[in-house]
């Protein structure tokens, strides 16, 4: 907190780099083996005591987002709060500011990091030391993505996104998003699966390939059905694979696709081309987050 008593959270954006459907459960929910990082950029929230709450988004995707008690801000606002005031904290009123940078329902967690850096900051603004299960709670009650998004680290995450691993040996890689801002429905996606009791996400052996050639060999199970609700996705791809790309995937269940490069310039240049090619697109290039040894 500054001295003004602004804190100030990043949302960055999830990438799925790898994510294979390995079954369902009797109540519906699908079970998921994926392999999550972060990028070094996203979505920004700036939180401060008020004399009542107010919520306001601000930038590039504001105007697609209400700022209603429906949103994941809200949300998780009035869900700490309940909870900490059950633990017997006080709570003050919050004037929280989101700046929306990332498109929404594209697969790359933005509703869900948006949600956990709420919690993330109001726990710092109102110092709150919640049990750790209890936060694990709350956070899966906003949504399946949020407990990863909380971590914000790279992880392993199995079930339907409550169980995680953190992985501390994963690099940072440079990445390209690129979306072409048309929505594609994830239960239909899911509908349209051929198989959904698919192998897990096996382990990194650095005996036998770099991370690059690894990353190679794993899939994103959603891809296909998610190609044949919106052909864009497999454009996307082509022209991540022509820009150089060493991986080229769709994260989530789309429509963000991602390019992995073995270095800045050849990143640098596929961006350029890739915004003069697509203006109507979201483009990003950026680092994804290195794994933390314990």
């Amino acid at each position: 907190m500054s001295q003004t008593g602004i804190v100030i959270e990043a949302a960055r954006a999830k990438i799925n780099l790898a994510l294979h459907v390995t079954g369902q459960r009797a109540d519906g929910y699908h079970l998921l083996d994926s392999l999550v990082t972060f990028a070094d950029f996203g979505d920004e929230l700036a939180l401060r005591p008020s004399a009542q709450d107010r919520f306001e988004i601000t930038g590039r995707f504001a105007e697609t987002l209400s700022a209603d008690a429906d949103n994941l801000v809200t949300r998780a606002r009035d869900g700490l709060r309940a909870l900490a005031e059950e633990l017997g904290y006080e709570t003050c009123p919050v004037d929280i500011t989101l700046t929306k940078s990332l498109p929404l329902s594209s697969g790359i967690g933005g509703g869900s990091a948006d949600a956990a850096a709420t919690l993330r900051g109001l726990m710092r603004l109102w110092k709150l030391d919640v049990p750790r299960d209890r936060l694990a709670e709350l956070c899966l009650s906003l949504g399946a993505d949020v407990p990863m998004c909380l971590a914000s680290s790279p992880l392993i995450a199995r079930g339907i996104g409550e169980d995680i691993e953190p992985l501390a040996t994963l690099p940072s890689f440079f990445i390209l998003l690129v979306n072409p801002l048309k929505p594609v429905s994830t239960p239909q996606i899911f509908r349209l699966l051929t198989s959904k009791t698919n192998g897990p996400v096996h382990p990194f052996d650095p005996a036998q390939a770099d991370w690059l050639d690894y990353l190679g060999c794993l899939r994103n199970d959603l891809q296909e059905p998610a190609q044949r609700l919106l052909a864009d996705i497999g454009e996307c791809l082509q022209q991540l694979e022509e820009s150089g790309a060493e991986v080229c995937r769709m994260s989530g269940s789309g429509a963000t696709c991602f390019g992995l490069y073995r270095d800045e310039m050849t990143l640098e240049r596929a961006a350029l081309t890739l915004e003069q090619a697509k203006p109507q697109w979201y483009v990003r290039a950026g680092r994804t987050l290195e794994g933390n040894a314990p």
